[in-house]
């Protein structure tokens, strides 16, 4: 019988992201917010009081709560192992946000440690719940494109200098990666959803209008396992941005997915359109993430959190797994190691 007592959610780290999950935490009738902590006590005093909730002075003091059983991990890419592991090993289910990590071998050892701890482990990847990625995901899986020819992923966003000079963690190889690892990879996760498996990539990557040490522009060709081949563009350079864009070709068909939305789907001869709705327009936030990494839609986010407890309340898997996550990661980290060497790199494990 699953237990209708709310689950209780802490926080860890309160930057921009950590409002998402409190938003989205707080819209889940089986969920409550308990407890955040950061490495800035100040600003988790303050998160926790514009929210009703405790700031713990640090992430000992939040594992030890009895009455958390669910942890979002919100800390920069490049410690979402070093905080999930010990969360992991205290009992508590986990929500990390994107990247699962920058490196695989830190993601390998955060997967394996929830697996030995029997906790369940998501990686946020919001999108595979928007309604047109959902309509998406169908059609292709019920063969109504055909047989997949080309994929194509797209994030053409703005940042400015002044969203990397805001945290010294921005944009450094160790903690954020570049464009594709940090604003990208979302859409690299759902053109492997959809495509299926990478086998091979070449790529090129630059920093072409800001002073980071990685990427702010980068172009990538893959090739799938079923053949199909595919683009992934990702860049935090091109003004004013844009909806993220994802296109997929078949033998019978192509669907174009803006922000979430389809917004348009075409059938070959000798095709149909199967039954059911497009899927409707996301929340004007959803376009606006394309300038401003604050205004995010938090539906998306809730119906994540939503799997998530309601896979711990069944015993199953969530629906975006920690495998999934490191898939992604593993994309993104060809495509660095393809520009680097300069020839193709080929994948798998």
């Amino acid at each position: 019988m699953i237990s209708t007592v709310p689950h209780g959610f802490g926080i860890v780290g309160v930057g921009v992201i950590a409002a998402v999950h409190a938003e989205a935490i707080a819209s889940l009738p089986g969920a409550r917010l308990v407890a955040v902590t950061d490495v800035a006590p100040a600003a988790a005093a303050a998160f926790a009081a514009a929210r009703g909730c405790a700031a713990e002075p640090g992430l000992d003091a939040l594992l030890a709560r009895s009455d958390v059983d669910v942890v979002s991990v919100c800390v920069p890419s490049g410690l979402h192992a070093e905080i999930g592991i010990p969360a992991a090993k205290a009992g508590k289910h986990l929500a990390v946000e994107k990247p699962i990590d920058v490196t695989l071998e830190a993601a390998d050892r955060l997967i394996e440690a929830a697996r030995a701890a029997g906790v369940a482990l998501t990686v946020i990847s919001q999108h595979r719940f928007d309604p047109g990625l959902i309509e998406a995901k169908r059609l292709v899986d019920e063969g109504a494109l055909g047989r997949l020819v080309l994929g194509e992923a797209s994030t053409k966003w703005y940042r400015s200098q002044a969203y990397y000079d805001s945290a010294a963690w921005r944009g450094t190889h160790a903690m954020d990666g570049g464009s594709l690892m940090n604003q990208g990879i979302h859409y690299v996760d759902l053109l492997r959803w959809c495509m299926g498996p990478v086998t091979e990539v070449t790529a090129l990557c630059a920093t072409q209008t800001h002073q980071i040490e990685v990427e702010d522009t980068s172009l990538a060709a893959l090739r799938f396992s079923s053949g199909a081949l595919g683009t992934i563009v990702a860049s935090t350079s091109v003004f004013p941005g844009f909806a993220q864009r994802l296109e997929i070709t078949g033998t019978e068909g192509t669907v174009t997915i803006e922000d979430g939305a389809i917004v348009r789907r075409a059938f070959g001869r000798g095709a149909h359109e199967p039954d059911g709705p497009p899927g409707g327009p996301q929340a004007a936030g959803a376009a606006a993430a394309g300038s401003n990494p604050a205004a995010l839609e938090v539906a998306s986010h809730a119906a994540q959190l939503a799997d998530l407890l309601a896979a711990i309340g069944a015993g199953r898997e969530p629906a975006v797994t920690g495998e999934s996550g490191r898939a992604a990661l593993e994309i993104v980290c060809a495509v660095y190691e393809s520009a680097r060497a300069g020839r193709a790199v080929a994948l798998g494990r």
